[in-house]
């Protein structure tokens, strides 16, 4: 890593890395659909002030391009070609970008999934810190949580991460429910290879979640482009609790209506911050003070302190 710039420095610390390369300024972009509302680029740019980096990060969203998944190797490349040090990836092109990097984290790989790229020294590096973000925010706001069973809505490539953070969280039996049996099947033949036979299943909703301790929502039902509910409101009950990968709106219809039974209910708003930590981490070489981005997060989003945690 080359050495930076002595004037790189956190608020009252010591010199730090600066971007990978040596440099005192990051370029950055998120590539999804519908993400005009997205708090990520947000993220990114106040972390990098605060260690004395100017940060541009930008919005590459396809349904304003009005294209497809289909645009992603030219929007991949033009990032090469301006000096883009990373890209975020959302939905859809989660496991479409598979096929267009040059290798994977064992992570990454693993779960067949990635949402961060970092572009360096002509290669395309995929990693996946979804898993890690969800994993973090579960660990801290649902630790007592109990885990015998949970049922999981979404099988692509956010839910490919999250049903692993599950399973090491701790849950005994996942069963996963998607539009798609194949793909719900094939996510829970992996997760079984990796954790153990019978540790996940493909669901049958309504019998899972009358028996389930739990309930993650991993489809795109519920963000302010897809309002609605993911799932039959009278299948809840208030011994489940019940979270969301979904943060705008922070409080989605699945949250308030669980909310409204009595459950406890934890959004997205805390994956989202801790998997942007360790996706910085990844394009700046500066490991980040998630505390301050998770603080900046929530003032942002102007969310009362009594609403901050977890129900």
């Amino acid at each position: 890593m080359a050495t930076p710039p002595a004037t790189l420095q956190p608020a009252g610390g010591q010199p730090v890395p600066a971007a990978a390369d040596g440099a005192d300024s990051l370029r950055l972009g998120l590539i999804g659909a519908g993400i005009q509302a997205s708090r990520t680029p947000a993220l990114h740019m106040h972390e990098a002030a605060e260690w004395g980096l100017a940060c541009d990060y930008r919005l590459l969203d396809l349904d304003a391009m009005g294209a497809g998944a289909d645009a992603l190797p030219g929007l991949l490349q033009m990032a090469e070609d301006e000096g883009f040090a990373g890209l975020n990836i959302t939905y859809p092109c989660k496991q479409e970008v598979l096929e267009l990097l040059d290798d994977l984290s064992g992570e990454a790989r693993a779960l067949g999934a990635v949402n961060t790229v970092v572009l360096r020294h002509g290669r395309r590096i995929g990693h996946n810190t979804d898993c890690s973000g969800f994993g973090e925010s579960f660990r801290r706001f649902l630790p007592d949580a109990s885990r015998a069973r949970a049922v999981q809505l979404g099988a692509g490539g956010a839910g490919a991460a999250v049903a692993e953070a599950l399973l090491r969280q701790g849950v005994g039996r996942l069963a996963i429910h998607d539009t798609d049996p194949e793909r719900a099947a094939a996510l829970a033949g992996a997760l079984c290879a990796r954790h153990g036979s019978g540790r996940a299943a493909v669901a049958d909703l309504a019998r899972d979640v009358a028996a389930a301790d739990g309930l993650v929502n991993c489809t795109p039902v519920g963000m302010a482009k897809l309002p609605g509910m993911p799932l039959a409101e009278t299948l809840l009950h208030p011994r489940l609790w019940v979270t969301e990968i979904v943060y705008f709106p922070l409080e989605t219809a699945l949250l308030r209506t669980a909310k409204n039974l009595g459950c406890r209910t934890l959004h997205g708003g805390y994956m989202a911050v801790f998997q942007a930590a360790h996706a910085f981490r990844l394009f700046s070489g500066i490991t980040p003070d998630a505390e301050r981005m998770l603080r900046g997060f929530l003032k942002a989003l102007e969310v009362p302190p009594a609403d901050q945690g977890s129900r």
